[in-house]
């Protein structure tokens, strides 16, 4: 038999009493060390990160205990162990990501616990719906220089979700609230704003935008609170059948939108809608890594979260010498992001004109990705200003403004090769 594994114990527990339980009986344990008794959660956080235990036992009612301070504790390689406190449900505790729940006062699960020997923590309960596959999600990616992500994306959004077939249109720039649509109906589309340098889709679509509904379901997630009701609280519906999570409306409120937090939202955007089309930076490179000694912020975390939650990716380049040349190495950055990204690829390239590109505007397109990308299956959407000028001086898509637009019909064959990469059953 192997020698038992030696395990060291961060303690940082609110009440006098239990922190002195806990220590009491870890600390009579062989093998097991106390090693630090925290006061608060920073010092518990500088421990971690200087290796300075390999188990973590945290209150339920520990100040700034959230989402984001458990991963950090995993990442610097511990193990979270979180004691339920009298006032914090427990459902909330669990959605904070911890390895372990255990009672107040329950001595041997809290052992089994810091040995990892107890149970799991259990995700909080999500209610019994029809049985049917979860929604899929969507990211809209593209390298830097406004190659018309945002358009993509609230363009492929109405598609998917039949905006402008045999739907009532809007007759004015105000929005009356509309009927929930169900979940995983084979039309409901939520479209999240996860672009933190520059956030446009609530502008875009003529929103208000003094309540950035991604932050706020980040912070629900960040606090284990988030739940589907909660979700379809922030997110309002803007068009027939899709659901508008809007962006930050500063660049500098990028910190509100932490990857841990949204790896919990775009789960629950499964559960909400069928689709999920999200709507990315156009930055993967982590530089924080290289700027901090210690871990930081990351301002690309929410790019990173969406493309590795994805199903699939679209990505988005400009039809002209410079667009192309950026999606080209986009491509390369993308096959070498810091997360895995094992999604299907759509390879969109939008405003395809001749006076860009020269005659035979769409072949030399195809040739050029083809030699120097491997693509060998763009979707081209062809240049149509007049549509889209009316589109955005209205805050409308291009089915409920110009709906004999070309590119309309583009994206409504590009939402179509997505549904075939990714089909979503009728439920019974």
């Amino acid at each position: 038999m192997s020698e038992e594994r030696a395990v060291t114990v961060l303690v940082a527990v609110q009440s006098p009493d239990e922190e002195a339980a806990a220590v009491t009986v870890l600390g009579a344990q062989p093998h097991v060390t106390v090693a630090r008794r925290c006061a608060e959660l920073s010092e518990l956080l500088a421990s971690a990160e200087a290796g300075g235990g390999t188990v973590a036992v945290v209150s339920g009612d520990l100040p700034g205990l959230d989402r984001e301070a458990v991963a950090r504790l995993r990442v610097a390689g511990l193990r979270v162990v979180v004691i339920e406190d009298p006032a914090t449900p427990a459902a909330r505790l669990a959605g904070l990501g911890g390895d372990a729940v255990v009672a107040g006062g329950d001595a041997e699960n809290l052992v089994a616990a810091v040995r990892g020997d107890g149970q799991e923590a259990a995700a909080p309960p999500v209610p019994a719906e029809p049985a049917s596959r979860p929604g899929t999600i969507v990211a809209v990616w593209g390298p830097s220089g406004s190659p018309g992500r945002t358009t993509t994306a609230i363009e492929l959004a109405a598609a998917l979700a039949g905006v402008g077939s045999g739907a009532p249109r809007r007759t004015g720039l105000l929005r009356r609230p509309r009927p929930v649509p169900q979940p995983h109906g084979s039309s409901t589309v939520v479209l999240a704003d996860a672009d933190t340098y520059a956030s446009s889709v609530t502008s875009r679509l003529g929103l208000l935008d003094d309540a950035p509904g991604l932050a706020a379901a980040a912070r629900a997630a960040g606090q284990g609170v988030l739940d589907v009701v909660t979700l379809a609280g922030h997110s309002p519906v803007a068009l027939p059948g899709v659901r508008v999570l809007t962006g930050i409306t500063r660049a500098s409120r990028w910190p509100e939108l932490p990857a841990s937090s949204l790896d919990v939202v775009f789960q629950r955007c499964r559960e909400l809608a069928a689709w999920t089309v999200v709507d990315c930076g156009p930055v993967l490179e982590t530089d924080e890594l290289l700027m901090y000694d210690t871990r930081a912020p990351q301002r690309n975390g929410a790019t990173l979260s969406a493309l590795h939650a994805a199903d699939v990716v679209v990505v988005v380049g400009g039809a002209d010498p410079v667009g192309l040349q950026r999606l080209v190495r986009g491509l390369e950055d993308l096959r070498d992001a810091p997360v895995p990204v094992p999604a299907a690829r759509l390879v969109v390239v939008n405003r395809v004109r001749v006076s860009a590109v020269g005659r035979r505007a769409e072949a030399q397109v195809r040739d050029a990705l083809a030699r120097y990308g491997g693509v060998g299956d763009a979707h081209l959407v062809p240049d149509d200003p007049a549509g889209l000028d009316a589109a955005l001086l209205s805050g409308r898509v291009l089915a409920e403004c110009a709906p004999s637009s070309p590119a309309r019909d583009a994206f409504e064959g590009l939402a179509a090769r997505v549904r075939d990469l990714v089909p979503v059953p009728v439920p019974v």
